[in-house]
């Protein structure tokens, strides 16, 4: 059992949390910028909950952060109050944010001169992998830290992979949301054309998901997106942002990503339908309109 900080209870962070807590049995303080929710996930699962970053961080093994973007997780860790100012020497910051490789580094950078350890592991699965635990967990740091952050990451994960130094991990997040846009899209188009062909969309994603078609996507989202749902999943307002990631390192690195670059036209052509909150899925619909 370690001594857990976790900050962010989001959609992810507060199933996160309870695995470290039920599944790891660690001893876990949370903190949420509304308190009521860090309340409402001690009288769940126990623990307790703290009222700054650097309270819930004091004397803490391992520190979690869970938050929005770039500037909510320099504010959760290098600003006032946060948790790098509360964490004991020795202690390691794993910081499950999907944010920028940049942030990754400077925070690397930044625990490393505090005596901490650091690891970017954004996460892939969305919120049903968050509260079943089967999270997949791409890494960036040192192999010795890496090694320590494991079992305990392992308690909210099916997949921990270290990918290399230090923002290697928001690197490999950002290949993994380049293919789930083309895929979508693609399954999208796909869905779109076989409704205007007269076919019975069942039928036929039964037969091509077990040949090279075949995809999670497809899977799970076939069902939902031919009766034009799209509350199940990752809101498109959060895969705008991870796509502008994608899109200003690919600027930084020569890398050119033309098809993401026009499913990110046509998810911001989703948000103006309606759709900020729709799930990733929801491309079909701009088809559709």
């Amino acid at each position: 059992m370690a001594k857990v900080a976790f900050i962010g209870l989001g959609v992810m962070g507060y199933p996160m949390a309870g695995h470290l807590k039920a599944k790891g049995g660690h001893d876990v303080t949370v903190y949420n910028r509304t308190t009521a929710k860090a309340e409402a996930w001690v009288k769940q699962h126990g623990g307790s909950h703290a009222l700054t970053p650097a309270e819930a961080a004091n004397d803490a093994d391992f520190v979690f952060t869970c938050v929005g973007n770039d500037d909510d997780l320099r504010s959760v860790t290098i600003g006032e109050n946060g948790v790098l100012s509360g964490m004991k020497p020795g202690a390691i910051l794993i910081d499950n944010t999907t944010a920028s490789a940049e942030v990754a580094r400077e925070l690397a950078a930044a625990a490393e001169a505090k005596g901490c350890g650091f690891i970017d592991a954004p996460v892939s699965g969305g919120q049903a992998g968050a509260e079943n635990g089967v999270l997949t967990v791409m890494c960036g740091g040192d192999e010795k830290t890496f090694e320590q952050a494991k079992p305990v990451i392992d308690a909210f994960a099916r997949m921990v992979g270290l990918m290399g130094p230090a923002g290697a991990g928001q690197l490999t997040k950002m290949v993994n949301q380049i293919c789930i846009a083309g895929l979508v899209q693609g399954l999208a188009e796909a869905i779109h054309f076989g409704k205007k062909a007269g076919l019975d969309i069942e039928k036929v994603v039964e037969v091509i998901s077990k040949g090279a078609a075949g995809s999670w996507q497809m899977e799970n989202r076939h069902k939902t997106m031919a009766v034009g749902k799209y509350d199940f999943g990752f809101a498109v307002d959060w895969m705008r942002k991870d796509l502008d990631i994608v899109l200003t390192e690919a600027k930084s690195n020569g890398a050119t990503l033309p098809v993401t670059a026009l499913v990110d036209q046509f998810y911001g052509e989703v948000q103006k339908l309606g759709g900020k909150r729709w799930d990733t899925s929801s491309l079909l619909a701009r088809l559709e309109k």
